[in-house]
C-alpha cells in the first residue's frame, strides 16, 4: 500500500496552525491544509506491512491502507468510497478522534506513524468540495418505524444505517439543534458547526426526520414512543456530570465544564448574547481535570480573555514516550499537549483539591490543594496518598470542573423499565445491543459509558444491524470489517 519505499523517503507532516495571537481572537478552526502533493506523500508513507494493525486500533475497522493508497495515487473519489464504507461521518472523526489507529500503526514502532487522521479529513473534505457526497434515499421502504433518541454521533450513525435498510427513522433531540455533544460540547475552534449542518442536509434528504426540543420522558411521553414505533434506539449519551465532593463546591464561580462550554457554543452560534455565557474575561481561572474537556475549557477561557489559566490533574504526569507497560500496538497513556495548552496555561500534576474558599457573599475567592502520589500494588486498586506539608492556597475567580461523566441519566431508563449496570449505564451487550425490554436497544456512551467519538459511531452502526435483524428477521447492513461501499 502506498509507495513501497515511501516511509523511507518522506517524513510525517501535520497541518500547521494559525499563530496563537491570531487564532485566540475568534472561534474558527485554525489548521492550515497541506498541499495536495504533500498529502500524496503522506499517503505514500503507508507501508506494505503485511498485517495492518491500524485496523485493530480503529473501533470502526476503517480500511486505512486502502484509502491511503488511493490518496497516494490521486484517486480521491475511490478513497472517499472506501472511507465511507465503514465510517458514516469521517468529517467528525477526522477532526475529533484521538486516532488510536495511529498508535497501532506498524511504522509507529520506531518512526512517526502515518498521519491517518489528517488524510481522512482531507478525503472527506475533497469529497464534499467535489460534490461526491449526495443523498441516496433507499429505493424501497419496509413500513417499519424506528425512534432514535439522541442525535450525537451514535444516534446519527444508527439513524443513517437504519434508513439505508428502508425503515422510517425519526431522531428525537432534546436541545434546539441536532448534534448532541458535537454541537454543544465541542468548541467551534475544534469543529465549526457548519460541518454538522452540511451532513444533516444529506441525512434529511435521505428521508430521516429530526425533531428538536423533544425530550422523551418529559416533553413527550415514553408511552407515545412505544405506541408509535416498532423499535427504539437509545443514544442519549453519558450525561451525568461527575461532581467534586469538596467543601465549598456550591460557591458562585464553581461551574461544571459542560455548562460553560454549552453556553459558549450557543453564543458562537448566535443563539444568546455574550452576557448570558459564563465569562472567563479578566478572571483567574483554574480548570480541574486534564482530559480533552479540560483542554477545551482552557482554549475557550483564553478566547474570553482570562487573566490567567491554571490546569490541575490528580494523576501523575505521564511520560512523553510510550510507557513500558503499554507496548505497541496498545493505546499508550502518554503526555498529551494540545493546541489549547500551547495557547497559554500552567499545568500541575498530582494535585488534589481539598477545599473551595469564598467570601461572605458566597463568591469564590480561591482554593486549597495538596500534592498526592499513587501507590501501585499488584492485584490491588491504586491507592491515592496525600503528601504531608504540601498544602497550598491558590487565588482564583472561576473554577471549571472537567471531571468527566458517571453514566446515563436514570429518568429515561426508569420510564422505559430498563435495567442499568453498576456504572449506571443502560444494560446491554455487544451481542445484540438489546435491553431487557423487547424492541428497545441502546448504543454509544449511554451503553458503554463515556468514550470516544469513533466508538460512538461504531456502536451506532452495530446496533443498527441488530435492530434491522430484529425487525426483519435478518439484515443486509454491514457489520464491522465487512463494509458496504455506499455511493458518494
Amino acid at each position: 500500500m502506498g509507495k513501497t519505499t515511501g516511509f523511507l523517503e518522506y517524513e510525517r507532516a501535520d497541518e500547521p496552525y494559525v499563530a496563537v495571537e491570531q487564532r485566540v481572537k475568534n472561534y474558527k478552526e485554525f489548521t492550515i491544509p497541506l498541499e495536495e502533493s504533500k498529502l500524496k506523500d503522506q499517503g505514500a508513507r503507508c507501508m506494505d506491512c503485511g498485517i495492518p494493525f491500524c485496523h485493530s486500533g480503529c473501533p470502526l475497522g476503517n480500511l486505512i491502507p486502502e484509502f491511503n493508497d488511493k490518496v497516494y495515487k490521486g484517486r480521491w473519489k475511490e478513497a472517499a468510497q472506501i472511507l465511507h464504507a465503514t465510517n458514516n461521518f469521517p468529517e467528525f472523526t477526522g477532526r475529533l478522534c484521538p486516532a488510536p489507529c495511529e498508535e497501532a500503526c506498524v511504522l509507529g514502532i520506531n518512526e512517526d506513524p502515518v498521519s491517518i487522521e489528517n488524510i481522512e479529513k482531507n478525503i472527506v473534505e475533497r469529497a464534499f468540495e467535489e460534490g461526491w457526497i449526495t443523498a441516496h434515499p433507499p429505493k424501497t421502504r419496509t413500513g417499519k418505524k424506528v425512534a432514535v433518541i439522541g442525535s450525537g454521533p451514535a444516534g446519527l450513525a444508527a439513524a443513517q444505517q437504519l434508513n439505508r435498510a428502508g425503515h422510517h427513522i425519526t431522531v428525537f433531540e432534546r436541545d434546539a439543534k441536532v448534534g448532541g455533544l458535537l454541537r454543544y460540547g465541542i468548541p467551534d475552534f475544534k469543529m465549526e458547526k457548519h460541518v454538522i449542518d452540511r451532513r444533516l442536509k444529506v441525512l434529511e434528504a435521505e428521508g430521516i426526520t429530526f425533531k428538536t426540543n423533544a425530550e422523551v420522558g418529559k416533553s413527550m411521553s415514553v408511552e407515545t414512543i412505544k405506541a408509535d414505533f416498532d423499535a427504539v434506539v437509545l443514544c442519549g449519551g453519558a450525561t451525568v456530570r461527575r461532581p467534586i465532593p469538596v467543601k465549598g463546591s456550591h460557591l458562585k464561580g464553581v461551574h461544571q465544564a459542560m455548562e460553560f462550554l454549552k453556553l459558549n457554543n450557543q453564543y458562537v452560534d448566535g443563539l444568546i448574547e455574550f452576557d448570558k455565557v459564563i465569562s472567563a474575561k479578566d478572571k483567574k481561572v483554574i480548570v480541574i481535570g486534564g482530559g480533552d474537556t479540560g483542554s477545551d475549557c482552557i482554549g475557550t477561557s483564553n478566547r474570553h480573555g482570562a487573566e490567567s489559566v491554571i490546569n490541575f490533574e490528580i494523576l501523575s504526569k505521564p511520560t512523553e514516550g510510550r510507557p513500558a507497560n503499554q507496548p505497541w500496538p496498545y493505546w499508550p497513556m502518554r503526555l498529551k499537549t494540545t493546541s489549547s495548552h500551547k495557547e497559554g496555561v500552567e499545568r500541575f500534576f498530582s494535585v488534589s483539591t481539598k477545599e473551595f474558599l469564598g467570601d461572605k457573599n458566597g463568591h469564590l475567592t480561591g482554593l486549597k490543594t495538596v500534592e498526592v502520589e499513587w501507590i501501585f500494588r499488584e492485584g490491588e486498586r491504586p491507592e491515592l496518598k496525600e503528601l504531608p506539608n504540601t498544602e497550598k492556597h491558590w487565588d482564583c475567580d472561576m473554577v471549571l470542573l472537567a471531571l468527566g461523566f458517571t453514566g446515563a441519566e436514570k429518568t429515561l431508563a426508569e420510564q422505559f423499565g430498563l435495567e442499568m449496570d453498576f456504572r449506571t449505564n443502560i444494560k446491554a451487550t455487544t451481542k445484540d445491543y438489546a435491553t431487557n425490554v423487547k424492541g428497545i436497544f441502546t448504543a454509544g456512551d449511554m451503553r458503554r459509558g463515556q468514550s470516544l467519538i469513533v466508538w460512538a459511531i461504531s456502536e451506532g452502526r452495530e446496533a443498527a444491524y441488530h435492530v434491522d435483524s430484529y425487525l426483519m428477521g435478518s439484515s443486509n447492513l454491514p457489520q464491522k470489517d465487512e463494509g458496504d461501499l455506499p455511493r458518494v
